[in-house]
């Protein structure tokens, strides 16, 4: 999908063709979208392919006229079995106007809507990363949060854990894996942004603070990855646990099972037994003794917590 918009004072109005100040959002775009706006820009293809590629890493790129910035931005899917991920978005400044891309419905077109309604200086190709990159930051806290929420109703509830929990827990185990590189990733962006010595004094400060956010939704991503990593260790040490006492209550079970066996089998066989085979009480005293044996047995099993 591709959206025009013309750049006005207090708004965004959307139009058909490219006007002075404009701002060019690709969503999930066509093999012919792209062709005609790298066409229409002087951008090359192959850049914009870039922010399509889900492998892609945050990076910047220079070109002669138009500066290409790619970030990561987390993304929330209700519907999907994996809720949290991370796709890549591109952003092109170019003389007159921007060009947003992504391969996914992200946050990045209402977060360059918010910017405008603001007045953002979004010409300015190393002001308005950062600006973008504190965005997203906030995004990751909050998802941060979310997760976090999520790993403590998981705990409440190990015991009655079941397969199910378990796939939930690896699955978020992996957006805080996707999330860890996609921050770092960012950060490289701030990083190279800061080394530039081309920021203001407000850029640089506004900067610093991004970094010290960002820093924090690292530390986050990182004990909330230790916390879950732990809840699944102490999962599966149940699981043995569980089945330990099962496999010990069955074979306690069979060892008392077997002794009732065990007497029958040795008086049932064909040998003379004396006055023990005449006596019409013989077959009640063989169950007196299976019993009795058995009784010895349990209590002993009892004491050995082996029942």
């Amino acid at each position: 999908m591709k959206t025009i918009y013309e750049i006005q004072k207090d708004k965004l109005l959307e139009t058909e063709n490219i006007s002075k100040n404009f701002w060019i959002h690709l969503e999930s775009p066509t093999k012919e979208e792209l062709e005609c706006t790298a066409s229409d820009l002087k951008i090359k293809q192959s850049d914009l392919e870039k922010a399509l590629d889900k492998a892609e890493l945050p990076h910047m790129e220079s070109e002669d006229n138009y500066f290409l910035v790619i970030l990561h931005t987390p993304v929330k899917q209700e519907t999907s079995k994996q809720k949290y991920r991370v796709y890549p978005v591109g952003l092109f400044f170019l003389k007159n106007g921007i060009v947003s891309i992504s391969s996914e419905e992200t946050s990045l077109s209402s977060q360059i809507e918010e910017s405008m309604s603001e007045k953002q200086d979004y010409k300015n190709s190393n002001f308005y990363p950062i600006y973008l990159i504190s965005k997203n930051t906030s995004l990751f806290l909050k998802y941060l949060n979310e997760i976090r929420e999520e790993i403590l109703q998981k705990e409440k509830n190990l015991l009655k854990a079941s397969n199910k929990e378990l796939d939930s827990m690896l699955n978020l185990q992996k957006s805080l894996l996707y999330f860890t590189t996609a921050l770092q990733g960012n950060r490289t962006i701030l990083e190279r942004l800061e080394n530039s010595h081309s920021l203001s004094s407000i850029d640089e400060d506004f900067l610093k603070d991004v970094m010290i956010e960002l820093k924090q939704a690292l530390e986050m991503t990182n004990i909330y990855q230790e916390i879950l990593e732990n809840t699944m260790n102490t999962y599966h040490s149940i699981i043995s646990n569980n089945t330990n006492d099962i496999m010990k209550f069955l074979t306690s079970i069979t060892l008392v099972i077997s002794i009732p066996t065990m007497v029958s089998s040795f008086l049932g066989m064909n040998v003379y037994l004396g006055e023990f085979g005449k006596n019409p009480y013989s077959f009640l005293l063989v169950i007196l003794i299976s019993l009795l044996v058995t009784v010895i047995l349990l209590i002993i099993l009892k004491k050995k917590n082996m029942l």
